[in-house]
């Protein structure tokens, strides 16, 4: 890395989508972060890429597809040796999928599992390879209520959430004491998107009534684990609108 990318910080967020990585990718260039921010066509990143540099901040965007850890390798190497070191990183892939588990295929439920937990595994290892030299550095995983339990219909989903509620675990425990923060987040709610506008109305008529989630509330939170101290890290942080039923 050269000398010019020392005082530089990056936050990488995989799966910068129109709602939480995006807004995730904005909190935290507004703290002077660099955002590199990835999906699978580059071309659906560039409004956000924009928005950001609108804004006074500096973003990159990237495609990539996390299920490939050759791509994975390449995408931290580039960064790293090119913009800066990744000190905060974000995983946000969710593949939310229904299917009744009569009805389930082999092929759709390993493509779940694929973009939703061994897509995390690839990616975040990656990534904490790096920060362990620096000794320090931030992972967060984007949960969600089925990494707790398994509703019906969501058989694929839940599995793959609870196996990246597992990972998170894992690694905090191994992590931690070498300075590098790991969080799992359950986001449990709808989320302000235009998918819950348009294909639930009533659901989205909760807005008005704070009943759905602001991706830029959640984004806080994001930036408030990242800024916490060491002597009162937070492992799991649950975030869901006060009606939600759980």
């Amino acid at each position: 890395m050269s000398d010019n990318n020392n005082d530089k910080k990056v936050v990488l967020v995989i799966g910068a989508g129109d709602a939480t990585g995006g807004a995730i990718a904005k909190r935290f260039a507004r703290e002077g972060y660099i955002a590199c921010v990835t999906r699978r066509s580059a071309d659906k990143l560039q409004p956000l890429v924009d928005s950001i540099r609108a804004e006074g901040g500096e973003a990159h965007g990237f495609a990539s597809d996390a299920r490939k850890e050759e791509e994975v390798t390449a995408l931290v190497e580039q960064i790293e040796s090119t913009i800066g070191p990744i000190e905060a990183f974000v995983f946000n892939i969710g593949a939310n999928v229904p299917c009744s588990i009569l009805d389930e295929t082999a092929r759709k439920y390993f493509k779940i599992w694929e973009m939703a937990c061994f897509a995390a595994f690839l990616s975040a290892q990656a990534v904490a390879r790096r920060m362990v030299k620096r000794e320090r550095g931030t992972i967060l995983f984007t949960g969600a209520t089925a990494g707790l339990r398994g509703a019906s219909h969501f058989a694929a989903f839940a599995g793959a959430k609870h196996g990246v509620r597992a990972l998170a675990q894992s690694m905090a425990r191994e992590l931690g004491p070498r300075n590098i923060h790991v969080a799992h987040v359950v986001v449990d709610g709808a989320i302000d998107t235009a998918f819950i506008r348009d294909t639930f109305p009533d659901m989205y008529a909760r807005k008005d009534q704070d009943g759905i989630l602001d991706p830029e509330h959640i984004a806080d939170n994001y930036w408030f684990l990242h800024s916490q101290p060491r002597d009162a890290w937070t492992f799991e942080l649950d975030l869901r609108p006060w009606m939600e039923k759980w």
